[in-house]
């Protein structure tokens, strides 16, 4: 929760430039706190869904310790679905019309699976439009994960993603680019976050776009940026929300996949992410694999349990911290009406007055 200026005290200028939010005690005395609702636009395939809803709800719940938040999970009906998860969804999930009218303090949307390079052949392309163009007025803030940054970034900032030579796949070090905007206060400088993709959107893209680098890899390039106020926009391009055995779960698919002849290439380790004992287990049951694919016999069981005991997780404390910032930035800043983005008195073009620091 930030603290108040309830007088002149030069520490808090000082503090504020650092990238602590202080509120003016004006402000302060006219905030009305409630609960928070937080959209989940979730657009992940079947299998990865109720997965995807426990990660960001875990990074969500575990925010602040204070406020209170109602996550709204929804999805678009463009998105073909099988029998089970179209039942999670129909039992559990709002509607984005529902959400619409009844307003929404902040945005949070997934990646998806995508067939074929051109995203805006995708069937989620058009609607996902749409909840952007709504979002942009209507809510705080916008959280992009992943792909749907890379949708943004095309649709909004004429900047298309670039196709990768070889995945982009494990746990990378980043660094904090600009130490005093909020977003990243009080984040360690250096920190780990996961990546699982095949596009990149560049530094360069980024800067073109006249958007904000926060942090990001001299390995895999800018993880976490804002649009140009500071908030209204958030991207991500890593995955900050994945479990400890997250990247293990993807790389036992890829195994899957080529035993069964769906492809010819046996996946690499993800990068940083295995020990050299595991390894070395997972190295022996390559062998069994391939000589059980030659012979067309049964696939041996995978040795996840030997894997898991020794892994590491060395980003969720970061991620968990950035989005408490911005759980907390949208809190300070959003209208007492869920339908209205600020409360009186911030300037939507400067919400954080980043422009006055």
């Amino acid at each position: 929760m930030p603290l108040v200026a309830h007088n002149q005290l030069p520490t808090f200028k000082r503090l504020l430039r650092d990238g602590l939010m202080v509120l003016p005690s004006d402000r302060a005395a006219h905030q009305r706190i409630r609960e928070l609702h937080v959209g989940l636009l979730n657009m992940m395939p079947d299998k990865a869904l109720a997965a995807t809803e426990r990660q960001f709800f875990r990074l969500v719940g575990e925010s602040n310790p204070i406020a209170q938040f109602y996550v709204h999970p929804f999805t678009l009906p463009e998105l073909a679905r099988g029998p089970e998860a179209q039942e999670h969804i129909s039992l559990y999930y709002d509607t984005f019309d529902r959400l619409r009218e009844e307003g929404l303090d902040a945005l949070i949307i997934t990646g998806a699976n995508v067939v074929g390079s051109e995203l805006a052949q995708q069937p989620f392309w058009e609607p996902l439009i749409r909840v952007i163009d709504w979002a942009e007025v209507n809510c705080t803030s916008t959280l992009c994960s992943c792909l749907a940054t890379h949708a943004v970034l095309q649709f909004r900032y004429g900047q298309k993603r670039l196709p990768q030579p070889e995945k982009i796949w494990g746990v990378y070090p980043h660094h904090v680019v600009d130490r005093h905007h909020p977003l990243v206060n009080d984040v360690n400088t250096r920190f780990d976050v996961p990546h699982s993709r095949w596009n990149a959107v560049t530094r360069d893209q980024f800067e073109a776009a006249g958007l904000r680098i926060l942090a990001e890899s001299d390995d895999v390039g800018v993880h976490l940026a804002a649009s140009a106020d500071g908030l209204r926009f958030v991207f991500f391009q890593g995955h900050p929300e994945y479990d400890t055995i997250s990247l293990l779960k993807e790389y036992k698919r890829e195994v899957i996949r080529f035993a069964l002849g769906e492809t010819d290439s046996y996946p690499p380790f993800p990068d940083n992410y295995i020990k050299t004992r595991e390894q070395a287990v997972l190295n022996e049951y390559r062998n069994r694999v391939e000589q059980a694919r030659a012979v067309e016999a049964v696939l041996p069981e995978f040795p996840e349990s030997l894997v898991t005991r020794r892994l590491d997780n060395t980003w969720h404390d970061t991620g968990e911290a950035v989005v408490g910032n911005w759980m907390g930035l949208v809190y300070q800043l959003t209208h007492a009406d869920r339908r209205k983005p600020f409360m009186d008195g911030v300037d939507p073009e400067d919400p954080l007055g980043l422009r006055q620091t």
